[in-house]
């Protein structure tokens, strides 16, 4: 059914968003200041992917870069709808609905703008089910629409249109070359697709879960409750029905850079008693990848990896980690839809040259050292 969002609920939705952005997709609170500033006292109208006319025409948009670089460089606001209209004359049509390609971070928030803009819905839905670094590493690829031709924005009006048959790593590569040269940060219209390719290829109802998680993260704190059990509780009837607790303690290193267009890193979390045993390791790009305690992996990609504040269980990025925060670390599972070998090649550990396997979060005793 579908259901109308309004700036009420961007608090909530940032902060569920957050914590499906695994660490990355960048900060959701620009986007939520770009949505308001053009929302108002409106709504946009948000489609349940069932209920989609097979024959709806579909542009996802978002923004790519790495999320180090989005703290510093703001939107101007214009970029994202840019790209959406250069695509939509590139193809000769004009574009029914839009959508997030991931449901995490910033890019939860850039298709909302664009929606108000244009006057579409959203449709609630995306291709990641949270958040990835590389723009090939889609639900929609896997199962079978491609990202290109792409369309790229820049916020001084530059536009590019890359165009790479069914190619979307090449697509990634030139899209990150150029969004480099644009200052770090560009914004695209990509993955056109009907209304069929959406309930074929997407991963549903992922806005919609993002606004109960941080929903239920509010309202516990303002209950005096656990958010940690208001998180479990809230996924516990999902597709993301695992949550397990990885480990609780404080950050007590953090090395990050950004380089090739991503902002890539490792945090340190030590436990708080001198007696608590060995420290965890979780090695990111823009999204935490893998998370290790003594040589064993507790939890890997696709699984979300999660670093959220000990007491108020308000969920931290990998820009936002710093050295001394007390911090809990939840391994949440993904769907299946994500975990079969097509997906696991696009986008499981051997996509980020991690030398392990991919083991489920919910067995992670029986993760393996790597070889």
């Amino acid at each position: 059914m579908s259901w109308q969002l309004r700036a009420s609920d961007l608090g909530d939705l940032a902060r569920g968003a957050t914590l499906l952005g695994t660490g990355g997709g960048g900060d959701p609170y620009i986007g939520k200041m770009l949505v308001e500033r053009v929302l108002g006292d409106g709504y946009i109208t948000i489609l349940d992917p069932e209920e989609l006319d097979d024959d709806m025409f579909v542009i996802p948009t978002a923004q790519m870069g790495a999320p180090t670089v989005m703290v510093e460089k703001i939107p101007a606001g214009t970029e994202a709808l840019l790209a959406l209209r250069t695509l939509e004359e590139h193809l000769g049509r004009t574009a029914d609905a839009t959508m997030p390609i991931e449901c995490g971070g910033i890019n939860s928030m850039i298709p909302l703008a664009v929606a108000v803009e244009a006057g579409l819905p959203v449709i609630d839905a995306d291709g990641m089910g949270r958040a990835f670094p590389e723009l090939s590493m889609e639900t929609f690829a896997v199962y079978g629409v491609h990202g290109s031709p792409l369309a790229l924005a820049g916020e001084r009006g530059e536009k590019v249109i890359i165009d790479t048959g069914d190619d979307d790593r090449q697509m990634e590569w030139l899209a990150r070359g150029i969004t480099i040269r644009l200052g770090g940060v560009g914004h695209i219209a990509e993955y056109a697709m009907t209304g069929a390719d959406v309930k074929r290829t997407a991963v549903p109802r992922t806005l919609s879960m993002a606004l109960a998680l941080g929903r239920a993260i509010r309202l516990a704190r303002e209950e005096h409750g656990s958010p940690f059990d208001a998180i479990a509780g809230t996924l516990s009837n999902t597709l993301y029905c695992h949550v397990r607790e990885l480990f609780a303690g404080k950050v007590s290193d953090v090395e990050r850079r950004t380089t090739d267009g991503f902002a890539k890193g490792r945090a340190v979390i030590s436990p708080l008693g001198a007696d608590d045993g060995e420290e965890l390791e979780i090695v990111f790009q823009n999204e935490n990848l893998v998370a290790r305690r003594d040589g064993i992996v507790l939890a890997i990609v696709p699984d979300l990896i999660c670093v959220l504040d000990a007491e108020s269980g308000e969920p931290i990025t990998t820009e936002g980690l710093r050295y001394g925060q007390r911090v809990r670390v939840l391994g949440i599972s993904t769907p299946e839809m994500m975990r079969t070998p097509e997906a696991l090649a696009a986008f499981g550990p051997a996509a980020f040259g991690l030398k392990e396997e991919f083991v489920p979060v919910e067995q992670p005793r029986l993760a393996r050292r790597p070889r």
